[in-house]
């Protein structure tokens, strides 16, 4: 069983920056991939930025350049640093993982205002 826990959302203007963090629990964590996700309302659960168990990263074309997913593993802790913010990041962003399962953590709420 795997638990994640999300945490850092909240208000932003345009243009500042915030990091989100998401603690997991269990001992799979360094073996496995992460991903952030988000979703806005009214539309689809879209995938942000993964990270591999080696720390290789790929990102959606909307964020290349403007966020930065990174991994301790001694934490079992995964960030998303997200800059230059746009009012068209605001969604509830999602921390996952997936073994046979896919897990997901309940959510964090960023807002950016424009």
């Amino acid at each position: 069983q795997v638990q994640l826990v999300e945490s850092g959302g909240g208000l932003v203007q345009a243009g500042g920056s915030l990091r989100l963090s998401c603690a997991a629990s269990g001992s799979i964590f360094r073996f496995n991939a992460m991903d952030w996700y988000r979703q806005a309302p009214g539309k689809q659960r879209e995938l942000v930025a993964t990270i591999t168990s080696n720390g290789g990263t790929d990102y959606a074309d909307s964020v290349k350049g403007r966020f930065t997913i990174s991994r301790d593993n001694a934490k079992n802790t995964v960030y998303l640093q997200m800059s230059s913010l746009k009012p068209e990041d605001t969604a509830v962003y999602y921390c996952s993982t997936q073994t046979r399962l896919r897990y997901w953590g309940q959510g964090t709420q960023v807002t950016v205002s424009s």
